[in-house]
């Protein structure tokens, strides 16, 4: 391992604003991913080629007449114009895609793939999901734990002896249930880049879980396991290595026998140390100070690959997954339950994500026309992946935005409200004949 890059105690991979405090208030009873960034205006792709995609993306999803094809061309338009809503507050790319209870798929671009060439952005281009990876790691262990081979309520210590110990950490204190809900108190410590040199320094940099969690072990806990809850990486990543433990294969190899393989998720992968994605994709980029021009970090390994983050997927295929997992088809009816078992979030969270309660390894977040949805954001250099399914997992949908700068706060939380407003308005859609409901 190179030399250490700065570091900073909130690691944003998920959350995406190092700033916000990830606690929770007191009386409480799933290929890389990183940092925050600062982000300027960018421009929308002409009004011409949008129009072009409404059309493109109406034909895409199967012969339709009459009202049935208005219908379809409202949702088509509704899901162009968020993506453009988004690309106009400055991110430079959106890619999205909406699935009904039918199968049919709407997709909307906008902005660009590329900001020298100006190359359009791919519908189905590939992603580094980033944080979204902890629903496929959490799937794996309810699984485990379906099949009797662990429990939730097993501590750390039993499947991973001495590995979290030393300034007050306690393995003996803390379950996989805990870890699963991050309410196990540990304080995450993650290398984080601080400039573009030290980016192109320390971008092929790997970083193996037991360094990861070594790194957090030279911290206090954040507060005593199960008494407050605070987002954490380290947490996936010691379920990585208790996946492993339990059935003795890394975690990347089980999701993707257990998960990716059976449900024909042909572009799902680990790609391990390698920093390539496959093509088509878009580049992304990080601001790393005010004022500088933004760099294309699309070329990198990243610290989170070990279960915190690590997986690269496509739209499409998030999407399959899930319905599958909301539907039932890869979890047990116990399992799910407990999966959908949420507690509050901290009040700086909820500026986040308004509305957001936190499962194991999902958040549920209300619906503007009613009930709830479910998902989970990944961030990461400049990605964000915005995903969402109804609870009957009958209705899916995900946004890439890739190039998302953000010159405070604000900013950011102006480009969450945008992709939160693409998730809703997508999944407020009656199940059959794609209107809202309202």
């Amino acid at each position: 391992m190179a030399t250490e890059p700065g570091t900073t105690a909130c690691y944003p991979l998920f959350p995406l604003v190092s700033g916000i405090v990830r606690r929770a208030p007191p009386d409480l009873a799933s290929l890389p991913m990183k940092r925050s960034s600062t982000r300027r205006r960018g421009r929308s792709i002409p009004r011409n080629l949008a129009l072009a995609a409404i059309v493109a993306g109406t034909l895409s999803t199967g012969c339709a007449s009459g009202a049935s094809a208005a219908r379809q061309y409202d949702g088509q338009a509704r899901l162009q114009r968020d993506a453009d809503a988004i690309t106009a507050l400055g991110v430079t790319g959106v890619q999205a895609r909406l699935i009904g209870p039918d199968g049919r798929n709407l997709t909307a671009t906008s902005g660009v793939a590329d900001r020298t060439t100006r190359r359009p952005v791919p519908p189905d281009g590939y992603f580094r999901i980033a944080s979204t990876t902890k629903t496929f790691v959490a799937t794996v262990i309810l699984q485990l734990a379906g099949d009797g081979r662990l429990s939730l309520d097993d501590t750390v210590e039993r499947w991973l002896p001495g590995v979290v110990s030393g300034n007050g950490n306690d393995g003996h204190a803390i379950t996989i249930r805990q870890l699963l809900q991050h309410t196990s108190g540990i304080h995450d410590d993650y290398p984080d880049y601080t400039s573009a040199e030290d980016f192109h320094r320390h971008r092929y940099d790997t970083y193996t879980p037991e360094q990861t969690v070594a790194r957090a072990m030279r911290h206090r806990p954040d507060f005593r396991p199960g008494t407050d809850w605070s987002y954490c990486n380290t947490g996936y990543v010691l379920l990585g290595m208790v996946v492993q433990r339990v059935t003795g294969h890394p975690w990347h190899e089980e999701v993707r026998d257990r998960i990716v393989r059976p449900l024909g998720l042909r572009h799902t992968f680990w790609p391990g140390t390698s920093p390539e994605l496959p093509r088509p994709h878009a580049e992304t980029y990080q601001r790393f100070a005010p004022g500088e021009p933004p760099v294309d970090v699309t070329e990198q390994i990243g610290q989170g690959i070990n279960g915190e983050a690590g997986l690269v997927s496509t739209t499409a295929d998030l999407n399959r997954f899930f319905r599958a997992l909301l539907g039932g088809r890869l979890l047990r009816p116990a399992q799910l339950a407990q999966m959908k078992q949420t507690m509050p979030v901290s009040e700086e969270f909820q500026k986040l994500m308004p509305g957001a309660r936190d499962g194991l390894g999902v958040f549920s977040r209300p619906l503007s026309c009613g009930g709830v949805y479910w998902g989970h954001e990944g961030g990461d250099s400049g990605w964000i992946t915005a995903d969402g399914v109804t609870a009957d997992g009958r209705r899916a949908v995900t946004a890439s935005l890739s190039g998302v700068f953000a010159a405070s706060p604000d900013d950011v939380l102006r480009v969450e409200r945008a992709e939160s407003k693409l998730v809703d308005d997508a999944l407020c859609a009656a199940p059959d004949d794609g209107r809202e409901r309202r």
